[in-house]
């Protein structure tokens, strides 16, 4: 039945289907391979360029925040300024006042003290209604 020769040349053809085989994995595991080769290069490119508009990004808002912080240090310096001024010039229209106020109690000493009279007087009146 089975004849040496016919067996022999089933052993064959059994070892060339194995290498065809053997030969056909290795392919598709070099297609796989190459694959994800290129799967895992597009994912890089897109990771890179997602991370370089990130750092753009971050750039730009870095830039504005201080930009917007420059501005408001010399808001609020120039709004220091002013106040500073301001206190000035109140507060020598208030000794302006003061020394006027004494001026007219040295050169009118009496009609001063009436008119401070005066003015308590007015002052209780309309205090006790």
């Amino acid at each position: 039945m089975n004849n040496p020769a016919d067996q022999v040349a089933n052993a064959a053809t059994a070892a060339a289907n194995t290498v065809s085989a053997a030969e056909r994995i290795d392919a598709r595991a070099e297609r796989v391979k190459a694959a994800t080769s290129d799967a895992v290069d597009r994912t890089r490119d897109a990771v890179d360029r997602a991370a370089d508009k990130v750092e753009s990004g971050l750039h730009t808002a870095t830039d504005k925040a201080a930009y917007g912080a420059t501005r408001a240090a010399e808001k609020a310096e120039e709004a220091k300024l002013k106040g500073k001024e301001a206190y000035g010039d109140a507060v020598d229209t208030a000794n302006d006042w003061l020394d006027t106020a004494r001026d007219y109690v040295r050169e009118k000493p009496v009609q001063s003290v009436a008119l401070a009279l005066a003015a308590g007087w007015l002052a209780g009146r309309i205090l006790r209604s």
